[in-house]
């Protein structure tokens, strides 16, 4: 609805009217939210962004679950409409490499539920899209739901159905904030008081961030795109008349004329080249990611004018006709008159370097920031996933649960508050963003590391580290050791227990890693543990707010441990935590590292009353995992404080000296073996290494790396926030039940009784293979019977069980013990078996001695 009186107050203002504000307006609206204002400085609906710009094609297969199921949702939405064509996509393989790779998207779509995957033979191909030419190919993949929204349309859509107020040529000056919340926005028109306020404005999200004194790292880069004039081939094509007759458009009309013809055939990839196509009437419409990355200063971003939209700038013709991307020998132009020879060497009906935007990771921003109350985020999101993001984004708005129609989602890789401190420096995330743009079709190895702006973030070890010969992977912006090349004299010891991987599965993995699992089960080892976070809760209402954000019993006596899950209002796993009572009014909540600090230390101190002090000390403090067998004899020689297990029983804490170092020794094991983390002041974490290291030489301490903890977490059925626990499951469908006390009052507590009553309908299961010692990777399928059951969560190789493990979620009458499942992976299929777990050490016999 559009209307032309600016309110002076509303309960919710989204700024942006392009596919995502107005997704987000119609989601809220639909859940049954009022007195919602949508805002955009261009005219509606041809804005001046990149919604009416873009080309509109919708691949939905992603290997992340939650990319593909929000492509899905978007495509159900449109078509309903009316504003989607069905046609069909088709990611070409012009080697060997993409073909591999094609058959993993085939993986994936069976995976996250996308409808008849298919792999194509060649004249299967060319039958589907007939001017390719069949010299340039080897086949394809085939998703029959993929094809292209009518942006134009599509948004006039959103305007004439939503039920909330939208206006046109009215821009937004600046963002009221006081005492950390949203007060009201301020634009050319006048002031709107506000509840909360949306920030759905893609390209311009960093500047409209900076209005609230909020760093968003989302970086503008130029994208080429082309239309050719009208090819004899496709003579007689339907054209679209009038699509955009009467509408106000800034800039070069043809762009959006252009972009409103519809395809009459499957829409097209070579990824090979960072080249997509499809149809525009009697023309083709050549895109391409096939130059250097262009990325936009976004302080520099502009707005509208009578010669351009501001979201398009000109064309620049090196980009086509030279070979500028730094990874691919041809130019977009040879490798297109080579693929689609019917284009050869014809004009241009319509040119444009259109601007969108990349973070970092290349993921969206979702989600209310930590910096000010009241204000959400809905960036970094394009056509394809416009619909299921807007509808995650307005359920976590009005219900506090993140969820598409099929169920709750995982937020961890897409919140706001997931970016580390240094993320909002315009020059990091500009790189970061490019490198992003430079990548997008290339195919990215498992574990890939960036070879750039490294060492950002490092531990009080790292120079004890680097004589070690670390191998040093980034997390959050930390170097973190994978493994030790110092550890390379134990391969030979334990070489009959380490199986080789071969291909994709063995790519940027080192026997190393088992040699240091199997090493850490018969000795000892020490882990850095610096990336992950504490976080202080003190006051005299701390134990009564931990109750009320924790799944647990929090009625801890000083120096007990407890795990426990943090829930939101549906029930679903916000985090897993462990919390240490060290005083009547002092409580220290562990989490792991990556983005646990800006997501759940945000939470808790935006949850916590006035009574109580919240201090995420990220960085503040470095921690040592200490375990194996050997762990209390060495850490015995370092301290007077009595270690025993009747004196220092397992999940109770202390404050100890490690010689001259004060510590926080919480008696925890991550990998299952007798031992400690050790939790230090920064400044004193290099005489921790060193203390440590001196008092465990004769008893073979060894440093370890995150490849062996994963494959002993794993062994142990330990969880990982992320990986095999996320919002979108709740802690009965996770496995942890005992992280869960329901005399206690709880957030989610009605929600999680609900689900608990009518019944768990999928749980946690643990897989091993029958016969082979292979890595199984993420997001591959499992199966019975030809029939898709879940995926893979997490896998590795357990080199002290001596089998392959796999963990999934599976259907409740598939998750015994016993049941035989077959996974897919890298076009291998493998019988797998559902185990009880742990399959390592199951009466704790190791950790509790």
């Amino acid at each position: 609805m559009s209307t032309d009186t600016l309110p002076s107050s509303a309960e919710t203002v989204i700024v942006g009217a392009g596919a995502v504000g107005c997704s987000v307006a119609y989601h809220l609206t639909e859940l049954g939210a009022e007195d919602v204002v949508v805002l955009d400085k261009g005219p509606l609906p041809v804005t001046g962004g990149s919604s009416t710009h873009a080309p509109g094609i919708m691949f939905q297969t992603s290997p992340s679950k939650l990319q593909t199921k929000t492509a899905h949702y978007t495509t159900r939405l449109l078509k309903e409409a009316g504003v989607y064509n069905e046609t069909g996509g088709i990611e070409l393989a012009r080697s060997e490499e993409r073909m591999d790779f094609l058959r993993r998207r085939v993986e994936w779509a069976r995976s996250y539920g996308l409808p008849e995957p298919e792999l194509l033979e060649l004249e299967a191909v060319t039958e589907r899209l007939p001017l390719v030419d069949e010299e340039e190919i080897l086949g394809g993949y085939y998703s029959p739901t993929d094809g292209q929204v009518a942006g134009t349309d599509a948004l006039q859509w959103y305007l004439e159905t939503t039920p909330a107020a939208f206006f046109g040529h009215t821009e937004v000056t600046d963002l009221e904030v006081e005492s950390g919340e949203i007060r009201a926005v301020e634009t050319d028109r006048g002031r709107i008081e506000c509840d909360r306020c949306v920030l759905a404005t893609n390209n311009w999200a960093y500047q409209t961030g900076q209005l609230a004194g909020v760093d968003l790292p989302i970086a503008p880069v130029e994208h080429q795109y082309v239309v050719t004039e009208p090819l004899e081939e496709l003579r007689g094509n339907e054209r679209a008349e009038d699509a955009v007759t009467g509408l106000e458009i800034p800039g070069d009309r043809e762009i959006t004329e252009s972009m409103a013809q519809p395809p009459d055939r499957p829409v097209g990839r070579d990824q090979d080249n960072s080249l997509y196509f499809r149809t525009h009437g009697e023309g083709y419409g050549l895109g391409s990611y096939n130059h250097e990355p262009l990325v936009v200063d976004p302080d520099e971003m502009g707005s509208n004018s009578e010669e351009s939209q501001a979201s398009v700038h000109s064309f620049t013709e090196k980009h086509w006709t030279r070979a500028t991307h730094p990874d691919r020998e041809k130019s977009p132009k040879q490798a297109f008159d080579e693929l689609l020879p019917a284009t050869a060497d014809k004009g241009f009906d319509a040119t444009e370097n259109g601007i969108f935007v990349y973070t970092p990771d290349g993921m969206p921003v979702l989600g209310e920031t930590a910096q000010v109350d009241g204000l959400w985020t809905g960036l970094a999101i394009w056509w394809t996933h416009s619909g299921g993001y807007g509808k995650i984004l307005a359920e976590w708005m009005e219900t506090g649960v993140p969820r598409l129609p099929s169920g709750p989602v995982g937020t961890s890789a897409i919140h706001v508050n997931r970016f580390e401190p240094h993320a909002g420096n315009k020059d990091y995330f500009m790189d970061r963003g490019g490198m992003r743009y430079q990548q997008v079709y290339s195919i990215v190895e498992p574990r890939w590391q960036p070879a750039d702006r490294r060492g950002l973030r490092t531990s009080p070890f790292y120079h004890r580290q680097q004589e070690l010969d670390a191998e040093f992977y980034q997390s959050g912006g930390w170097e973190t050791p994978q493994w030790y090349e110092s550890n390379a004299d134990l391969v030979s010891t334990y070489e009959d227990r380490i199986p080789e991987q071969d291909g994709w599965q063995g790519i940027n993995r080192s026997p190393i890693e088992g040699a240091e699992h199997l090493h850490t089960r018969e000795k000892v080892s020490m882990f850095d543990m610096t990336t992950f976070s504490s976080i202080v809760v003190e006051g005299s209402d701390a134990d009564e707010f931990l109750q009320r954000v924790c799944s647990n019993d929090m009625d801890l006596s000083i120096g007990q441990v407890r795990y426990t899950t943090m829930l939101n209002e549906g029930g679903t796993v916000l985090a897993d935590l462990t919390v240490v009572r060290l005083d009547e009014e002092e409580f220290v909540v562990t989490t792991g590292g990556g983005n646990s600090p800006g997501i759940h230390g945000a939470w808790l101190e935006s949850h916590a009353p006035e009574t109580v002090s919240v201090t995420v000390e990220e960085s503040a403090r470095s921690t040592i995992g200490l375990w194996g067998p050997n762990a209390r004899l060495l850490l015995q020689r370092t301290t007077d404080a009595d270690l025993s297990n009747d004196d220092f029983s397992y999940f109770s804490g202390k404050r100890i000296y490690v010689g001259d170092v004060p510590v926080i020794a919480l008696r925890l094991s991550y990998v299952g073996e007798l031992g400690w983390e050790l939790w230090t002041p920064t400044e004193y974490g290099g005489k921790l290494w060193d203390t440590l290291w001196e008092a465990g030489q004769d008893l073979g301490v060894r440093p370890m790396g995150a490849g062996a903890v994963e494959s002993m977490r794993l062994e142990k059925g330990f969880r990982l926030w992320g990986t095999d626990v996320d919002t979108d499951v709740n802690p009965y469908e996770a496995g942890l039940p005992f992280a869960v006390d329901l005399d206690t009052d709880f957030v989610g507590k009605e929600a999680l009784l609900e689900a608990k009553e009518s019944g768990i309908d999928n749980r946690v299961a643990c897989l091993t293979l029958d016969d082979s010692s292979d890595v199984m990777l993420g997001g591959r399928p499992v199966s019975t019977d030809g029939e898709t059951l879940g995926y893979v969560q997490a896998g590795d190789y357990g080199y002290s069980v001596g089998e392959s493990i796999a963990y999934t979620y599976l259907p409740d009458e598939y998750a015994d013990a016993g049941t035989s499942v077959r996974i897919d992976c890298e076009g291998r299929s493998y019988d797998a078996t559902v185990r009880d777990e742990p399959l390592f050490d199951p009466g704790r016999d190791k950790i509790i001695r």
